[in-house]
């Protein structure tokens, strides 16, 4: 039987992943519609695509942009499941603030940190004030998003997945 509390680091990780997709949803929502509102000349692809192409450039693998469309969005959510899994290793309880907090620090580690150092992007601090505002927003939400996905699957493991007696199975 499965105590209520702290679960054990093989769930934590399965409930930050599920929680961090479900965080990739909404900030996919955020990131499309304000990616609208930029100017014009601001509204080329944002940083998931950009990655893709840029890597798909470095490797010399030319995509169609239909497969570039795919392997952005899968790119995008195995990401955002990966983070949200490493949130929930190391506190599946956190709250909203908190998530937002860590969706800041994805974005840093991003976008000032490996993305840049691996030669993929320039640095945010070289992209334009409203696209970097827009991801900054975007990571919030995962963030945010992400923690309140994280409760709902910690509560839902306490109640209706939680063992009992199976009154629905067939019987003998």
């Amino acid at each position: 039987m499965v105590k209520p509390g702290v679960p054990r680091l093989q769930s934590r990780l399965l409930i930050g992943a599920i929680a961090g997709f479900a965080g990739t949803l909404v900030m996919t929502s955020v990131m499309s519609r304000l990616h609208r509102r930029l100017p014009a000349r601001e509204r080329y692809p944002l940083t998931p695509r950009e990655i893709i192409d840029s890597t798909a450039a470095k490797m010399d693998v030319d995509l169609a942009d239909e497969s570039a469309i795919d392997i952005t969005t899968a790119a995008h959510f195995g990401y955002g499941a990966a983070a949200g899994s490493l949130i929930g290793a190391a506190n599946p309880k956190i709250g909203p603030v908190t998530g937002a907090t860590a969706g800041i620090a994805v974005w840093v580690a991003s976008y000032l940190g490996w993305i840049p150092g691996a030669g993929i992007l320039k640095p945010a601090t070289v992209h334009p004030r409203r696209r970097n505002a827009l991801m900054l927003a975007a990571h919030l939400v995962w963030g945010a998003g992400t923690a309140l996905a994280m409760r709902e699957l910690l509560l839902a493991r306490d109640t209706m997945l939680a063992a009992g007696e199976d009154k629905d199975a067939p019987g003998p």
